[in-house]
């Protein structure tokens, strides 16, 4: 990790900055996959699945031979902690959801508001180096929960052809039956434009690399909606002389070894912290089976030495992190400082691998810095919100004039009329 210590207030911008490839060279290499695979469907999707899959196949679609297959694979130890997760997770977002409240906002004038499920969303399930079956978890449980009625999986396969048996068996247990085998941004651009096999989706969410967050980012400006631009995933760790330096250190490689463009960053009030972290951090490296992954991402990280913990806050609000974890004294007191994070984890035992797996809290979360204007995935995501509005003659009567002053003053004579010739008939 790239070290800092009291850099002044000048140098914050630098430091906070996120690996990225030149947005111009990215868009030139995923432009050209939307537009193949919304001009020639299921061809083009065979032809980039065998270029960047390096698989061949006949059938995109996931079978119901597989889906056993995947259930005799999947160990019963397994299968109860993937039960566990479900259960958290389920009870998490089921408390999300809202009841319908009628106002009266003035006499003879109501107002509602209706969560209406999204009818057909598309959850894409990053493969890559790691089958990220919880991932899938956190986005079929709430669309279940919210009543989409069309659910596309679109999820990477592996050089056999095959999807991981872990993704199936979830998938499965979601009740989610319309699985396909196809990854990145050709994926993205399945969903949404829609080809012979894969149905077209009214909303796109999961993370992925930076090519699948263009992708989407791209896709929404046509035809489908998205969560957010969630990216290469990064934490931020805020270490007093309380931290346990064994624990820091594993929450850090925690990210790290997701790839070689995840990013993390610790900032302390204590060199003598930063230091125990920084020897634990080679000591536990050491024995990870995806080090190399993980040390390149810490060529992307940093480590900051700055005067207080309120710096600290000051400084991770800038960054704006994915995931935040407070290993400090009064974790509270300073988790009431955050103003912009993906979801907190407050003192030395709540792990951020607690919250990506099984805690109930969703771990699809804005990136990037756009924890400073998105939420992470929740039911909400699956919803949207219809209002209506019921007047009485009465209601109009008293509510019209005010419409009437207001559309004339906008030169909107039409407006006032539709409201002017109804008072007519109650004269």
């Amino acid at each position: 990790m790239k070290q800092y210590r009291y850099p002044a207030r000048s140098e914050w911008q630098q430091i906070i900055a996120r690996p990225a490839m030149e947005a111009q060279d990215l868009e030139a290499r995923v432009r050209p996959i939307l537009e193949a695979v919304r001009s020639r469907g299921d061809e083009a999707l065979k032809e980039f699945t065998e270029r960047f899959d390096k698989v061949h196949l006949s059938s995109f679609r996931v079978s119901e031979a597989e889906f056993e297959v995947a259930e005799s694979l999947v160990s019963e130890e397994l299968k109860k902690a993937i039960a566990q997760a479900y259960h958290n997770i389920s009870a998490f977002h089921h408390a999300q959801r809202e009841g319908m409240i009628q106002v009266e906002t003035m006499p003879g004038v109501l107002c509602w508001r209706k969560s209406v499920p999204i009818e057909k969303v598309g959850l894409y399930i990053p493969g890559g180096t790691a089958p990220l079956f919880s991932t899938l978890l956190m986005l079929g449980t709430p669309a279940k929960i919210a009543g989409c009625s069309e659910i596309v999986l679109c999820t990477p396969p592996g050089r056999t052809g095959t999807i991981h048996p872990a993704i199936l068996y979830t998938a499965a247990l979601l009740g989610i039956r319309n699985v396909i085998k196809a990854g990145g941004a050709q994926a993205i651009a399945a969903m949404a434009y829609g080809t012979e096999t894969v149905p077209q989706v009214h909303k796109i969410l999961g993370p992925g690399n930076q090519y699948v967050t263009l992708a989407k980012q791209l896709a929404s400006r046509d035809t489908v909606a998205i969560d957010m631009p969630a990216g290469p995933s990064e934490v931020a760790i805020i270490a007093d002389k309380s931290a346990h330096p064994a624990f820091v250190a594993a929450d850090l490689l925690s990210q790290a070894e997701h790839g070689i463009d995840s990013q993390v960053l610790l900032v302390s009030d204590s060199e003598e912290m930063l230091k125990a972290v920084e020897a634990e951090l080679y000591y536990q490296l050491e024995s990870l089976p995806r080090r190399e992954l993980a040390a390149k991402a810490l060529e992307n990280s940093r480590s900051v030495l700055l005067g207080s913990l309120a710096d600290a806050m000051e400084l991770i609000n800038q960054y704006a992190p994915e995931h935040l974890i407070l290993s400090v004294e009064n974790d509270e007191y300073w988790a009431a400082q955050v103003q912009h994070a993906g979801s907190v984890f407050l003192g030395n035992y709540a792990p951020e691998s607690a919250g990506d797996y099984a805690s109930g809290t969703n771990h699809t979360l804005p990136t990037n810095g756009y924890a400073r204007a998105y939420s992470g995935v929740s039911l909400d995501s699956f919803i949207k919100k219809i209002t209506f509005q019921k007047i009485t003659p009465q209601g109009l009567s008293d509510l019209g004039p005010a419409i009437i002053h207001m559309a004339r003053a906008e030169e909107l004579e039409a407006h006032a009329r539709a409201v002017s010739l109804r008072l007519d008939t109650l004269a």
